[in-house]
C-alpha cells in the first residue's frame, strides 16, 4: 500500500514539475510571437504601436482580437483619458 501512494505522490510531483517549467516558457514564446506579429503591424505603417513585453504578450495569447483591442485602446480610449 505505501509503493501505491509512493508511486502516486511521485507522478503528481513529476506532473507538477512539467506544468510549472512548461508555463513559463509557453509564456515567452506567446510573447516572442506577439512581438514579431507587433513588428509587422508596424512595418505597414497603418497603426504605430510600441512593442513592450505586455503588449507583446496580448497580442501574443489572444491573436488578432488581442491586437484589434490593443489598438483601439490605445488610439481611443487613452487619447481621450
Amino acid at each position: 500500500m505505501e509503493i501505491i501512494i509512493g508511486l502516486a505522490a511521485g507522478i503528481l510531483i513529476i506532473v507538477a514539475l512539467k506544468f510549472f517549467i512548461e508555463l513559463p516558457l509557453k509564456i515567452i514564446w506567446n510573447s516572442i510571437i506577439g512581438a514579431v506579429i507587433l513588428y509587422l503591424v508596424n512595418m505597414t505603417g497603418l497603426i504605430m504601436i510600441k512593442i513592450t513585453f505586455i503588449h507583446a504578450l496580448i497580442v501574443g495569447i489572444f491573436g488578432v482580437p488581442g491586437l484589434l483591442l490593443l489598438t483601439f485602446y490605445l488610439k481611443v480610449i487613452k487619447t481621450v483619458m
